[in-house]
């Protein structure tokens, strides 16, 4: 045998040696990876600490909702110079403070191309606003709908357990305007407001 092939043999035999090695470490990291899911779990549990797998029924749902208390909300719809129909799906509907309610408006574009318009509240009586909080709005951002598209949008609220006893009735009314020069920017990227 000579010296060149006593090195290669050295070599591959050390190069088959750090494979093995590699494989076998890259196994073990995969089970030990693998077991921390459930000794988490484990020790979570017994330490009672985010345990997801733990139900508590003792506690209601949500105790902000005072459910002795009704309140009127009553939608409406308005438009200002905007070629659109625009309209509550629901004219109103009786809820309880700290409930969070869903509704939807009805839009449609009646022109033959695209419009931007945007959504301002007002409220009645003007107290309420402060108690009246919107979760989630088409009102937050400008809506574009194309030539005839027509489109749900919904709006999820609650109103404030801290409404004053005395107001049995919010009337929560929206008007669009058209936003100028919106449509043109957004017909060029090729993007519609959601």
């Amino acid at each position: 045998m000579t010296e060149q092939t006593r090195v290669a043999a050295g070599s591959e035999r050390r190069n088959r040696s750090t494979l093995i090695r590699l494989v076998v470490s890259a196994f073990l990291m995969f089970g030990f990876g693998y077991a921390l899911v459930p000794f988490y779990e484990k020790l979570c549990q017994v330490l009672d600490v985010n345990n997801l797998n733990k139900q508590d029924n003792t506690l209601p749902l949500n105790t902000q909702i005072d459910r002795s208390r009704n309140v009127t909300v009553e939608f409406d719809a308005n438009l200002h110079k905007l070629p659109w129909n625009f309209k509550p799906v629901t004219g109103s509907l009786v809820v309880h403070p700290g409930e969070v309610v869903t509704v939807e408006y009805e839009v449609s574009n009646t022109r033959e191309n695209a419009v931007t318009g945007q959504a301002i509240p007002s409220y009645t009586p003007s107290a309420a606003m402060q108690y009246f909080q919107k979760l989630d709005c088409f009102c937050f951002k400008q809506q574009t709908l194309a030539a005839g598209e027509t489109r749900r949008m919904p709006i999820a609220f609650l109103v404030s357990p801290d409404l004053p006893k005395d107001i049995n009735t919010i009337t929560l009314s929206y008007t669009f305007f058209e936003v100028p020069g919106a449509t043109a920017a957004t017909t060029q990227d090729g993007r519609t407001g959601g």
